[in-house]
């Protein structure tokens, strides 16, 4: 075989990449009311509901929470990876493309939620993890035997250097080398993770066949589409150049790194894996989706995952996550993102998820008026909001001590980085054992801690009338209820410093940044975070209002 140290191939001399597939002429619209017109909501499976008492949430223990997501009025639902796993990294190492994790439950139990959901209304989009497998996959296990058995390509492997050491400078999102030695084929394995996470050579014919085959395995059974891990990362620079240095203007976590990961991810090949696979969705009735985790801190980088409407439905805007929460820079990315959105690109916004500290603790330092405040920001934007489990609630961070931590993050593997276990802690459902995350009777403890969540938890909020569940609730029920907050354009109006005015139709948001009173606005109040009393919203609240005669 010849060697990869410098150049990435495909199997069996054929083309290294395939011709985009092609929409076919006169095919009719995808439906886009409930991914356009709807709410998606983000559950860590492992930490939402244990049906079995096991101490890990479960497709069960969803299915008999799905209820809480109908009352909420969500339209759409992310799972984080339920496949086989061999839990280095969560989910998110696979070691199997086509099944259930076992923690989980069978394939049936997917099949039983997926009937439920639909049922209720709800769709259904799963995780997808293309960028790498685990190192206990078959595929990966087969690969590393030799350089000359049948899957000896679909990894991205290559030669030391003279001195041994690894083929370029590439370094992990999680620390350290992104290189692996592996002694049976005298080769370096590249991980853009974790050790244990060696990604796909995506060059490869045979690794591109295969993933059309587990999209259609899972669009077969009745997924509504797929949320695609890393995505901006699948296909690698085909001659593994040397990234650049970092340089002071950029963002810190590149700085963190030492390197723009300009070779190792965001490569413009990318986009014709997307587009194949949109070509798959494209066929199906039941119109499926895709939805990127594009963590791309350049905003016409983000337009490009869009395409001509041929790629992504929705991509991540982590800049908007990133964003201090303040109203001047809050404007200056969300009206950058419209500038630089195709026409008919939809916008998707989420202000948590299992990677980051939760809003409640990053931007609103666990205080409930900006919370609220924060909540009316995201039902106001246009565009598709995401609600990451307990954001109804306002849940912040749980402190999780080092004794308990579960995530690689959490080992201090890459400095200036704590874990991500703190945003994952179970789901607060009632005041009974752990919180209701498990059966009657509690079962094993979780396999996170719960922290104190006293007047946190839906049963406390159901019985409250001004509670932040409920807030959330009225905030989707009007965007149901009222076409302009769903697809009225959106411009920002004149407003003292600290104050946001988002014009959305006939609608006015006004939200108040600040620590004192401020003007409220002409026209008829629909709905506030806080009483308005006279012609003044609070401190750190917000109000939607209806133009004189609208």
């Amino acid at each position: 075989m010849a060697s990869t140290r410098t150049r990435l191939r495909g199997t069996r001399g054929r083309a290294p990449l395939r011709a985009p597939h092609r929409r076919p002429a006169g095919r009719r619209p995808h439906d886009r009311s409930w991914w356009q017109d709807g709410i998606l909501y983000q559950v860590y499976p492992r930490s939402f509901a244990d049906a079995d008492g096991d101490g890990h949430g479960d497709l069960r223990g969803l299915r008999a929470r799905l209820g809480h997501l109908a009352r909420l009025g969500v339209s759409g639902l992310w799972l984080n990876p339920t496949c086989p796993s061999a839990d280095a990294d969560w989910g998110y190492d696979v070691t199997g493309y086509c099944d259930v994790h076992p923690d989980f439950g069978t394939l049936e139990d997917m099949d039983a939620l997926l009937a439920d959901a639909h049922a209720a209304g709800i769709r259904v989009l799963l995780d997808l993890v293309p960028n790498h497998t685990s190192d206990r996959h078959p595929w990966f296990q087969e690969s590393r035997a030799s350089r000359d058995n049948p899957k000896a390509d679909w990894y991205v492997w290559a030669d030391p250097r003279p001195d041994g050491a690894p083929p370029n400078n590439w370094v992990s999102m999680f620390g350290g080398p992104a290189w692996e030695f592996e002694p049976r084929r005298g080769q370096y394995y590249l991980r853009n993770f974790t050790r244990n996470q060696p990604d796909l050579n995506w060059w490869c014919e045979d690794v591109r066949d295969e993933f059309d085959r587990i999209l259609r395995f899972w669009l077969d059974r009745g997924v509504d589409g797929f949320r695609i891990d890393v995505c901006q990362a699948i296909v690698k620079d085909r001659g593994l150049r040397d990234n650049p240095p970092a340089t002071p203007e950029d963002r810190a976590n590149v700085r963190l790194r030492g390197q723009r990961p300009a070779y190792s991810m965001n490569r413009p090949e990318v986009h014709d894996v997307l587009r194949r696979w949109r070509a798959i969705c494209d066929g199906y009735a039941h119109r499926p989706i895709l939805l990127g985790e594009t963590n791309t801190h350049d905003l016409a980088g983000l337009a490009r995952y869009y395409g001509a409407g041929d790629e992504l439905h929705m991509a991540f805007n982590f800049p908007f996550m990133g964003t201090p929460f303040e109203a001047g820079a809050l404007r200056e990315i969300v009206e950058r993102t419209e500038a630089g959105l195709p026409a008919d690109a939809q916008p998707v916004w989420t202000m948590s998820n299992h990677d980051a500290p939760r809003f409640v603790s990053r931007w609103c330092d666990d205080d409930p008026r900006k919370v609220r405040v924060a909540l009316m920001l995201l039902m106001a934007l246009r565009g598709t909001p995401l609600l990451y489990y307990g954001d109804e609630l306002g849940l912040p961070d749980v402190a999780v001590p080092a004794a308990a931590a579960r995530d690689p993050l959490a080992a201090g593997t890459l400095p200036g980085k704590d874990g991500r276990d703190p945003c994952r802690t179970p789901m607060p459902w009632d005041a009974s054992a752990h919180y209701g995350f498990g059966p009657a009777g509690g079962g094993a403890a979780p396999w996170l801690p719960t922290g104190p969540r006293a007047g946190r938890t839906v049963a406390d909020q159901e019985a409250d009338p001004d509670s932040t569940l409920q807030l959330t609730r009225r905030l989707i029920a009007l965007r149901a209820a009222e076409p302009d907050l769903r697809r009225a354009p959106l411009r920002f109006a004149g407003a003292p410093p600290g104050v946001l005015v988002i014009e959305r139709g006939a609608l006015r948001v006004t939200l108040n940044l600040t620590d004192r009173a401020q003007p409220r606005g002409a026209g008829k109040l629909v709905l506030a975070t806080a009483p308005v009393i006279g012609g003044a919203i609070p401190a750190w609240s917000g109000a939607i209002t209806r133009r004189s005669g609208a």
